[in-house]
């Protein structure tokens, strides 16, 4: 990273000058307070050639845009990320009945859109079994685009997110090509570069309905010139088969996501591999991830878990260092601002929709090493990060 993009961040969040403390009223957890830091504030071993050197580091991903003030993956939400100060941008992908990518968390649309309100699709209504799991909604495989494009988004967590739903029907369902020419507009008049960190979703049940998704969204970033190590795309997914596709196609950064310990790729299961996530955290399933690609996106339990009946932080584990070790980078997620989402040490109150100190839990994870973080509040997540900084004497 840069010392240009390092004042440009601690300009653009009103932290310069500031000392640590007048960043965040958060103290580490006394439990914590003597943990040795792995991080010392400079990169990992990642291997060179990726493009990921050319971001700030750690980064400041925008969980689905900015889903704590906004409707997710909606252009409005991608836009005030980068104003909060976000590097990067997440996307999800799915494809509609006419094979074209539009950007959803997952295929089945009840809870994010308002396609319940639409008596002219009421028949479309279904069960279906995705991943091994029985759904019942609307499922984006069913629709053409031009169906779609009928549709307006709305919130997704209503009760902890009242305001949000100020901004129900204001957007529509955006294309993946849509979100990438979005970029581009705003790389020019932001004057840096806009990232998209795209996920493929459900990539082994949409290749088994005759939908695959790793040919599509390479030919899209090659369209909008997104493909390649210069490419300005961060590619993820929780199917490692998905990630190796990939690599095969485009030579974008890629990050394997690593769900709960007890869970495995759902391509595992088809293939019959055993192993679970448990598995893949150990140092050897770690230098097996380093085959395909550049880092890790694991739960934030993985790396500081919570006690199941306190929620209060338990002794941090050694994933950071470990994938460290072999030259990988860590992208957890997800922070968050609200009670319901933080550890109990963070907690203001009982009321789970309240806020918390987000912005103490973002710096402690920043503490740990992570290279960078998915967050609904990207502005709280860059006040933690000038924090971090502060406390290292970068200015």
């Amino acid at each position: 990273m840069t010392e240009n993009s390092r004042r440009w961040f601690l300009r653009t969040s009103g932290a310069v000058g500031l000392g640590a403390a007048a960043l965040s009223t958060a103290a580490v957890p006394e439990a914590f307070a003597d943990a040795p830091a792995e991080s010392t504030g400079t990169r990992p071993p990642v291997r060179t050639g990726t493009g990921l050197d050319r971001l700030p580091h750690p980064l400041v991903i925008g969980h689905r845009g900015a889903s704590g003030y906004r409707p997710e993956h909606t252009l409005g939400s991608y836009e005030l990320a980068l104003e909060l100060g976000a590097d990067v941008i997440e996307q999800d992908l799915v494809p509609t009945k006419d094979g074209q990518l539009v950007v959803r968390h997952e295929n089945n649309i009840a809870e994010t859109t308002d396609v319940a309100n639409h008596p002219e699709f009421a028949d479309r209504r279904t069960t279906k079994t995705v991943d091994g799991q029985q759904l019942t909604g609307w499922f984006t495989e069913d629709f053409t685009l031009a169906e779609l494009r009928t549709l307006r988004a709305k919130e997704r967590l209503p009760q902890q997110r009242q305001r949000n739903t100020l901004y129900d029907g204001r957007w529509p369902i955006p294309t993946f090509r849509e979100v990438t020419e979005f970029a581009e507009r705003r790389s020019r008049t932001l004057g840096r570069e806009v990232w998209l960190y795209v996920e493929t979703k459900h990539p082994s049940y949409f290749r088994s309905i005759g939908l695959p998704l790793e040919e599509r969204l390479a030919a899209e970033l090659r369209r909008a010139g997104l493909a390649g190590r210069r490419g300005r795309a961060i590619l993820q997914s929780f199917e490692p088969s998905s990630l190796q596709r990939l690599a095969a196609l485009v030579e974008n950064p890629r990050i394997q996501l690593l769900g709960d310990r007890t869970t495995r790729p759902y391509d595992f299961v088809l293939a019959g591999d055993t192993r679970t996530v448990a598995d893949l955290v150990t140092p050897a399933g770690l230098r097996w991830i380093a085959g395909y690609a550049h880092g890790i996106g694991p739960t934030t339990q993985l790396i500081a878990p919570t006690d199941p009946a306190t929620g209060k932080l338990q002794p941090v584990t050694s994933l950071v260092p470990d994938a460290h070790a072999s030259g990988l980078v860590l992208h957890p997620y997800t922070v968050r601002n609200e009670n319901g989402f933080l550890p109990a040490d963070f907690r203001h109150g009982t009321d789970p929709a309240a806020y918390g100190d987000a912005i103490g839990w973002a710096r402690f994870l920043y503490e740990q090493g992570v290279d960078g973080f998915f967050t609904d509040n990207s502005d709280t997540t860059v006040l933690a990060r000038a924090d971090f900084w502060a406390s290292r004497g970068v200015s």
